[in-house]
């Protein structure tokens, strides 16, 4: 019911519908088990999910840390890379959108990799 009545409580940004069904269930089942106050310790008791939400955070973590590199790019390689990745466009397509040449699209969009991965590897160090 909780997620019915506030279903703005979902930010997509923050990570997948999925992960954060399985939270809010999870919290749910967790303060009805409290307010019945079971004879077993919570800790004792095994919750069921399909989803590994260690495996979520993580990804969620990455994919933020993803976004914060992604912004310090070019504005030129940004939307060329958002087009590519995020848009699922071809090179071609985004050639044709943004009325830039082929070979610009190819190179602006290698160098926006090859930056990211020079940026990603330094923090990791």
């Amino acid at each position: 019911m909780q997620i019915w009545r506030n279903p703005d409580g979902f930010i997509a940004t923050r990570g997948s519908l999925g992960g954060w069904l399985a939270v809010v269930s999870r919290n749910r089942s967790i303060d009805a088990l409290r307010r019945k106050r079971p004879t077993d310790q919570i800790d004792d008791m095994a919750l069921a999910s399909p989803y590994n939400l260690a495996n979520e955070a993580e990804r969620n973590s990455m994919m933020e840390k993803a976004r914060g590199v992604i912004y310090k790019l070019p504005a030129e390689q940004r939307k060329t890379l958002e087009m590519a990745f995020f848009d699922g466009l071809t090179h071609s397509e985004i050639a044709e959108m943004t009325g830039d040449p082929l070979g610009t699209v190819k190179t602006r969009t290698l160098a926006a990799m090859r930056r990211l991965q020079r940026i990603l590897t330094e923090r990791e160090e």
